[in-house]
């Protein structure tokens, strides 16, 4: 719960626009929400990104609700003591000759008493995937079908893979629905027929 908490949720996408909302609609004290990458412009130079997603600066109805959004920033500290979480440190960042560097003398120290990780990943983490000895798509994710025999199997007998780990980056509702279908995939692979729903 976020009532009466001073909150910062690092991550500027979709899951972090809903944790604004939510700790908003719970009472928090503030929300901040950190975003790694610049702030977009206001308007998308639709010359330049067609047939692209245009890249400009997007308000969904929590932010409206209320929040601090700071942009090229990067958590590098959490600070706290018995295990519970005051305040995190951070450092304002830039792009470099294309790599992500920290900008000397702008750390700051944050209160918080929740902090939410909303942040995105390029892929799986490969030594989950390599310890199986799993097969892999080009972007590194477990290769899996999603056909309805057999779907969700992967290269190794009786190791499946669903969700994130098998298409990357995305919803919670794919992750959901992948779920189910796999664990149909499963029940059908133990029991050699299955009663749950596709």
């Amino acid at each position: 719960m976020a009532a009466g908490k001073h909150v910062i949720v690092i991550g500027g996408g979709d899951t972090g626009s809903d944790c604004v909302g939510t700790s908003n609609r719970h009472g928090a004290l503030s929300v901040t929400q950190f975003e790694v990458m610049p702030q977009p412009p206001a308007e998308e130079n639709r010359p330049l990104t067609w047939p692209y997603w245009p890249l400009k600066l997007r308000t969904s109805s929590s932010h409206e609700e209320g929040c601090v959004r700071e942009f090229a920033i990067s958590t590098k500290e959490f600070t706290g003591e018995k295990g519970k979480v005051k305040g995190l440190t951070t450092v304002q960042v830039e792009f470099k000759d294309g790599k992500l560097v920290e900008v000397p003398g702008t750390e700051k120290h944050h209160p918080a008493d929740l902090v939410l990780l909303a942040m995105g990943f390029v892929s799986p983490v490969a030594a989950v995937l390599d310890a199986f000895g799993v097969d892999k798509d080009a972007r590194g994710n477990a290769r899996a079908s999603t056909d309805f025999d057999g779907g969700y199997a992967t290269s190794v007998p009786k190791v499946f893979a669903a969700g994130d780990i098998r298409r990357g980056q995305s919803l919670v509702v794919w992750a959901i629905r992948e779920g189910r279908q796999a664990a149909r995939s499963v029940d059908e692979f133990l029991m050699g027929y299955s009663d749950l729903p596709r």
